[in-house]
């Protein structure tokens, strides 16, 4: 790890943090049950949104991601051209291989083996949603996962922001040629308020932020602010979770084995692509805190673009719109325990990392 990077490492867990799939399983239960009996209050909170983009939802997302952007000092952001590698492996993941393994993944589950459990008319709207997930590569949470992770926060917000350069030009053919489209109306209205709310303005509020800390205080004024904004960040995730599950919690009580057999693609798709991305960026010799990032990336979806999407093409009460909300109700806890995996697999992956960066260098 570079000594940059180093300035701007996560200590390590508290108690809080160690607890969090606890907490995250109990804030789906609260979301669910609200949803189902105080549906009128969460109506009227969906309804608060911009090309829909919910703005609650992006609030509590910004309290999610300023933290780790105060942490950047962008006068070093160019070290991250040195590892180019990463970057390769992530974009080649994201655009070439995810999309495609969901695809098949979705003919193999929700047209061949699930299909007889599942409601006709809605098996391609299903598919759909998949694809719709699959193709939207993660923004703002990947920055929890990277926090959570130890991971480099310059590359990853490099890694996040090219996504997003990406994402405005393939969305909408991926999809179209996933799903056999000759056209697909794509929300794109949607995905730049998505990436200027989630990243423009908060990439500019943090730095000047930081500047004015810095400026007053020193490094210990931004250092007590990060310490006081941590935990916060996590509540916040909480509450997107309580939110996102109360719109959909009528939905979820009344098809508990479509979600069931909805999750079981989702699932083998983010273990096997951000296993694909961990081991090829070990086979090349990338430090841990980078190729963390690199598969938590990889694998992780932008969900509030993918239901966006969804309902937009399909409408609310869609199978795709339901497909989507199973992402989102797959994308925390599995992506806890892909964090915990990279975690606790760092002595293997630095012993092998260590021995490229040596027969490279020899």
């Amino acid at each position: 790890m570079s000594a940059a990077s180093e300035t701007v490492a996560r200590p390590a867990l508290g108690g809080f943090e160690r607890w969090l799939t606890l907490w995250v399983f109990l804030c789906i239960a609260v979301g669910v049950l609200l949803g189902k009996l105080l549906p009128g209050l969460f109506k009227t909170i969906g309804a608060i949104e911009i090309a829909r983009v919910n703005l609650p939802v992006g609030a509590l997302i910004w309290v999610m991601i300023v933290p780790m952007l105060l942490k950047i000092d962008f006068s070093a952001i160019s070290q991250v051209r040195s590892q180019w590698r990463a970057i390769a492996v992530t974009v080649a993941v994201n655009w070439a291989i995810k999309p495609f393994s969901m695809a098949l993944l979705g003919w193999l589950f929700i047209h061949h083996l699930f299909a007889p459990y599942l409601p006709t008319d809605q098996i391609n709207s299903y598919f759909a949603g998949l694809i719709l997930l699959a193709a939207a590569p993660c923004t703002a949470m990947v920055f929890v996962w990277s926090r959570l992770s130890d991971g480099d926060p310059y590359f990853t917000l490099t890694q996040v922001a090219l996504n997003d350069v990406i994402m405005i030009f393939a969305f909408g053919p991926i999809v179209a040629l996933l799903l056999g489209l000759a056209s697909i109306t794509v929300p794109w209205e949607t995905l730049a308020i998505s990436v200027t709310l989630y990243i423009v303005v908060p990439v500019l509020v943090a730095q000047i932020w930081r500047r004015g800390l810095l400026a007053r205080g020193g490094q210990a004024a931004l250092d007590r602010t990060l310490a006081a904004l941590h935990r916060l960040s996590l509540l916040a995730l909480l509450a997107t979770l309580v939110l996102l599950f109360g719109f959909q919690g009528d939905v979820i009580i009344r098809q508990p084995l479509v979600i069931a057999m909805l999750a079981v693609p989702i699932l083998i798709q983010v273990y096997f692509n951000s296993a694909l991305a961990y081991w090829l960026n070990r086979r090349l010799g990338v430090a841990h805190c980078v190729a963390c990032p690199s598969a938590l990336i990889g694998a992780s979806n932008f969900f509030e673009l993918a239901v966006a999407a969804a309902i937009s093409l399909f409408g609310f009460e869609s199978g795709a719109a339901l497909a989507t909300v199973v992402g989102v109700l797959i994308e925390v806890p599995v992506m806890l325990s892909v964090v915990k995996i990279v975690n606790r697999s760092r002595p293997w992956y630095e012993h092998r990392s260590r021995r490229a960066v040596a027969s490279a260098g020899s």
